[in-house]
């Protein structure tokens, strides 16, 4: 990500948080459709519709069963969710980049260093917004169920869920979340290798890299990363859809693991992830190209104070 310079300044805080709340927002809403039907193959499996392509007939089923609004389904919680989610993330990491930098001038990390800062980052911001990526999971895989009482709504549903669940339902599923902090672990310190290759062949820095080069370095790092640990998101989807009214099928994170394998082997584990690829690589390209580019608006709009006062 951009650095504004060797110290966070509040300037720079609200620069990173502003450029990734709007940039996850704008991913987000572009690939709702593709991450209702993600979420609903991983827990109930691959829907009957006859020949054809299986996302295209996927999004006609749930269009004339549920409407336009049921390809929409959970968006609230996801944009809710996303605008602390990213506007958090992007803050702590460029905090921890620069604490950990050994090149404090350009805020050059090593790859360790750089996996720390993203680990740490992720780590925050699951713990922070999991309740709302459980609303959103129920919310997706609802129109599915049969005699429950569906939730009206984002605010209602986190209501039911805390009333009738307690804090235990409000973070179900937060180990594997957890766990997928390996993704970003991955990502980052790929996306910003790739930056950094770039930069080096066009003999230019990566805060001047071009939109098409953060296209391709933020394609590359999330289909890398998204392969490797697409298989805790089947097991936390599996576990946060599990509610109040459902039949406990996983009585945890080893249960959940151990039924999947037994029910579907392998392959159990990469239930929709070539929707997912679909989904979270163009939504990662519109994320980090469009926060790079926000993020150098806003630093022009709001430049440094050339005569900062000091206490």
């Amino acid at each position: 990500m951009s650095s504004d310079s060797h110290a966070p300044t509040p300037r720079g805080l609200l620069c990173n948080a502003g450029a990734g709340a709007a940039a996850g927002v704008l991913a987000a809403t572009f690939v709702c459709p593709l991450d209702v039907i993600k979420t609903r193959f991983q827990v109930h499996g691959l829907p009957n519709i006859g020949k054809g392509s299986l996302i295209v007939g996927s999004l006609q089923q749930i269009f004339h069963k549920e409407g336009l609004r049921g390809m929409y389904r959970g968006l609230a919680p996801t944009v809710l969710a996303l605008l602390p989610n990213w506007a958090v993330y992007f803050t702590i990491y460029g905090q921890l980049k620069t604490f950990l930098a050994s090149d404090h001038e350009h805020c050059q990390l090593s790859i360790g260093a750089n996996m720390m800062a993203a680990s740490g980052a992720g780590a925050a911001t699951t713990i922070a917004t999991n309740p709302l990526w459980v609303v959103k999971t129920r919310l997706q895989t609802q129109g599915m169920k049969s005699g429950v009482l569906p939730y009206r709504n984002t605010v209602s549903a986190l209501k039911r869920i805390a009333s009738e669940e307690g804090i235990r339902g409000l973070y179900s599923g937060l180990v594997p979340a957890l766990a997928g902090v390996s993704h970003v672990a991955i990502q980052f310190p790929t996306y910003e290798k790739i930056k950094s290759y770039l930069a080096r062949r066009d003999n230019t820095t990566t805060d001047k890299l071009t939109a098409r080069d953060v296209a391709v370095a933020s394609s590359v790092s999330k289909i890398f990363a998204s392969t490797l640990t697409y298989p805790h998101e089947v097991v936390r989807s599996r576990l946060q859809e599990q509610g109040f009214h459902s039949e406990k099928r996983y009585s945890g994170v080893a249960d959940c693991v151990k039924k999947v394998f037994q029910q579907d082997g392998l392959p159990g584990f990469y239930r929709g992830c070539a929707t997912n690829l679909l989904r979270t690589t163009p939504a990662a390209v519109i994320t980090f190209t469009s926060f790079e580019m926000i993020h150098r608006f806003l630093a022009n709009l709001f430049p440094p104070d050339p005569h900062p006062h000091t206490l």
